[in-house]
C-alpha cells in the first residue's frame, strides 16, 4: 500500500531531472501519473522507468506555453484516470542575462514558462477540481484533500544577479501560491510551493562556457555553471553540497501526503540549510 494510492497526478516537466524525479516519487507511492515533457523522447523513457517499477502513468508532450495545452493536460489525467488529485508545476528552465543585454524575449520566456503556464494549468484544472468537491458534497462524503506544489526557487525569495526574469517568475509563483491557497480551501485543496536551492541537474552541472546547451523549441539556450562557481556556492551551503534531484523530490513529496493536509500557502526552502 502506498500512502498516495488512488490519487492521479499531473507533473509538468517531468521527462528530466527533478520532474522526472517527482514523477518517479508519487509513482512509487501508488499514485497514478501524466507525464509531461518538451520532447516525446524523455517522456517516454519517464513512462518506461514507471511501468517498470510497477506504476501506472501516461504521457502528454506539449510545451507548456502552448496554447490549448493546459487543458490537454488535465484533460488527459480526466479521461485516461478519472480525475485530478495532484498538481505539481514544475516544468522551467533559465536564460540568464544581466538586465542591460536582456531582451523583451528572454523576459517573455521565462516569465510565460515559470508564470503563466502554472497560472493556465491551475485555471484550466478549477472546473474539474470543483465539480468533484460539489460531488463529494452533494453525496454527504468528506471532500478529499487535493494538493498543488508549485516549484519555485531561492532566486525567488532572494533575487539572484544576472537573473531578473527567472528571479521574476519565481518570485511570482509564490504570489500566486498564497492567493489560489485562499482561493481554493474552500475545494479542500492545499496548495504550497518549494524554493529549491542549489540542486545538481544539466541546468546547473555543464560547465559554463564549454557549449553545454538545451534546445527548447528550436532555440539554443546556453546552461551551466563555471565549477570554480559552482565549488563556492557548494560551500556556502551548511550541508557542504549541492541537492539531488531524489531529494529535491522528497521536499516535494511532504506536501503530497495526508501529513500535511493543514498546511497551505507556504513556502519550504529545500536548500540544504542555506537561505536568502
Amino acid at each position: 500500500m502506498g500512502t498516495l494510492d488512488g490519487k492521479v497526478a499531473i507533473v509538468s516537466g517531468s521527462g528530466r531531472g527533478i520532474g522526472r524525479e517527482i514523477a518517479l516519487k508519487l509513482a512509487a507511492e501508488g499514485a497514478r501519473v501524466v507525464v509531461n515533457d518538451l520532447d516525446p523522447e524523455p517522456a517516454k523513457q519517464t513512462l518506461a522507468a514507471i511501468e517498470a517499477a510497477g506504476g501506472q502513468a501516461v504521457s502528454c508532450v506539449g510545451s507548456v506555453t502552448e496554447e490549448g495545452f493546459a487543458e490537454r493536460f488535465v484533460q488527459t489525467a480526466v479521461d485516461e484516470f478519472g480525475g485530478l488529485d495532484i498538481i505539481v508545476n514544475n516544468a522551467g528552465y533559465t536564460w540568464d542575462s544581466v538586465i542591460q543585454k536582456m531582451t523583451d524575449e528572454q523576459w517573455d520566456a521565462i516569465l510565460d514558462v515559470h508564470l503563466k503556464a502554472p497560472f493556465r494549468i491551475l485555471r484550466a484544472a478549477q472546473p474539474v477540481i470543483a465539480a468533484a468537491a460539489k460531488r463529494a458534497k452533494e453525496a454527504g462524503e468528506p471532500v478529499p484533500c487535493r494538493k498543488v506544489v508549485n516549484i519555485s526557487s531561492l532566486a525567488g525569495t532572494g533575487g539572484n544577479a544576472g537573473q531578473a526574469n527567472y528571479s521574476s517568475g519565481k518570485a511570482g509563483i509564490i504570489g500566486l501560491t498564497k492567493a489560489m491557497s485562499k482561493e481554493w480551501g474552500r475545494y479542500n485543496v492545499t496548495v504550497n510551493a518549494v524554493a529549491f536551492g542549489l540542486i545538481k541537474t544539466r541546468l546547473t552541472e555543464a560547465p559554463a562556457g564549454t557549449g553545454g546547451t538545451i534546445d527548447v523549441a528550436g532555440k539554443e539556450i546556453k546552461v551551466g555553471v563555471n565549477p570554480n562557481l559552482l565549488a563556492a556556492m557548494e560551500q556556502m551551503v551548511p550541508l557542504g553540497r549541492g541537492g539531488t534531484p531524489e531529494e529535491a523530490a522528497g521536499a516535494v513529496y511532504l506536501f503530497c501526503i495526508p501529513e500535511s493536509d493543514y498546511v497551505s500557502g507556504q513556502t519550504l526552502v529545500c536548500g540544504g540549510g542555506f537561505n536568502i
